[in-house]
């Protein structure tokens, strides 16, 4: 009798269990059953609902392309003369300026030369004064010699006269004409030496012009001693240190430009077509991980690599403040960035199951928590990536819209917001 009685008691629990069950229990799957208010209340109060702010951002998801920054415009800066290194006033991380002094080579062998080059100049510009000296004597034996000739003509034509109306002998006239041939001959000679002495005086001119150029080429490579800046930037690397003897064509220093940084990334040839010269691209760098930056196309190189079918890219990225250096990882994303409203795709879900459309039903939660009013909102819809959806038109940011619900749902509708809500 005993065991007959627990029987039928557990057969009544069991058939009471079973009748709760039935009437109180509402099945929902787990990630709905935590927006179901406790204690049986979805059944008389207002459904429970879960919502998302909808926000602006993008839901593109396109390929990266990693590469290395570099400064804009990397120099190195090598001796053009021979010497020891006698000082450097910058070292690695330094900025510098164009025109600015960096280092210092030994330049006593270049300026003896250059003093033994400008004393062979002033010996041939002396050659040249000297020259022409003689061509100014060489110029008044000529007005001399033309004086004389004057003279000896005159002289001829009057004792021709006189021979002629008998007064002197025929004799003394040809005298007169022979002496009147000479002087002609002596001008003639006088001006040929006045030629030749101006050719002499190009000739020295030529030498001082050529002994000119020796005594600049001594300048030039005396000035090479001091090493200047050719840029604007900073300094990356110190290749020789005080002390070192350094031959023409060692680096000194390497230099680098950053007020812009270049990023080259290896795109394939199937996007080329996407990619543009000026083309705006998104770049992140891992240094930087909260900062997004802007850089442009600014060299598509014309060859690709034959093997991998890869073609070099250059993205220059502004750098006003100096902030980026050299050798950081840089992801490249050349798709647009076109900002959109955008929400979880579960929200669609719960509209009117117009999800492959063009255009789909939200719901809006109007008004303040714990209780709102629910409103329907008919809206274009974009892209659809990693459980996020484009909303082109037909919501705003900061709206709150449905992402779960404890149940059915209708325009106008009052819906108990839950904990897991997003405000």
């Amino acid at each position: 009798m005993t065991t007959l009685s627990g029987y039928k008691l557990a057969s009544q629990l069991f058939l009471v269990g079973v009748l709760g069950c039935a009437t109180g229990c509402s099945w929902l799957p787990s990630s709905e059953a935590q927006t179901q208010p406790p204690n049986g209340q979805a059944a008389d109060g207002p459904v429970a609902v879960e919502t998302a702010i909808a926000q602006t951002g993008s839901v593109e998801t396109t390929l990266e392309y990693t590469g290395t920054t570099e400064p804009l415009q990397a120099v190195s800066l090598r001796a053009q003369a021979e010497g020891q290194l006698l000082s450097a006033s910058v070292d690695t991380g330094d900025g510098i300026a164009i025109g600015q002094p960096l280092a210092r080579l030994d330049g006593a062998l270049l300026q003896a030369e250059l003093n033994e080059a400008e004393a062979e100049l002033a010996a041939r510009q002396s050659e040249v004064a000297q020259a022409r000296s003689q061509v100014s004597d060489a110029q008044t034996q000529v007005e001399q010699a033309r004086v004389e000739l004057q003279q000896a003509i005159a002289d001829a034509d009057r004792l021709q006269r006189l021979t002629d109306a008998g007064a002197i002998s025929q004799q003394e006239a040809e005298l007169a004409q022979t002496a009147r041939s000479i002087a002609a001959q002596a001008l003639r000679s006088a001006q040929e030496q006045v030629a030749t002495q101006q050719q002499g005086v190009a000739s020295a001119q030529r030498r001082v012009a050529s002994q000119q150029a020796i005594v600049e080429q001594a300048r030039q490579r005396l000035a090479y001693t001091t090493l200047t800046s050719p840029i604007d930037g900073v300094v990356l690397a110190r290749a020789a240190e005080p002390g070192d003897l350094v031959q023409p064509g060692n680096e000194v220093f390497s230099l680098g430009d950053f007020s812009a940084v270049k990023v080259i990334v290896q795109v394939s040839e199937l996007v080329l077509s996407e990619i543009s010269l000026g083309q705006a691209v998104q770049v992140r760098l891992d240094a930087f991980p909260d900062t997004s930056l802007t850089g442009r196309v600014t060299r598509i190189s014309p060859v690709a690599d034959p093997t991998a079918r890869l073609i070099p890219v250059e993205v220059t990225i502004p750098n006003a403040n100096g902030q980026i250096g050299s050798g950081l990882l840089a992801r490249v994303n050349f798709a647009a960035a076109s900002q959109t409203v955008v929400v979880p795709q579960s929200a669609l879900e719960i509209g009117e199951n117009q999800t492959d459309s063009a255009t789909a039903t939200l719901f809006v939660a109007m008004g303040e928590a714990p209780e709102a009013q629910v409103q329907t909102r008919s809206v274009q819809v974009g892209d659809r990536a990693n459980g996020q959806v484009e909303i082109r038109s037909g919501l705003e940011p900061g709206e709150a819209v449905v992402v779960r619900s404890g149940g059915p749902l209708s325009a106008g509708q009052v819906v108990r917001l839950s904990i897991l809500s997003e405000s």
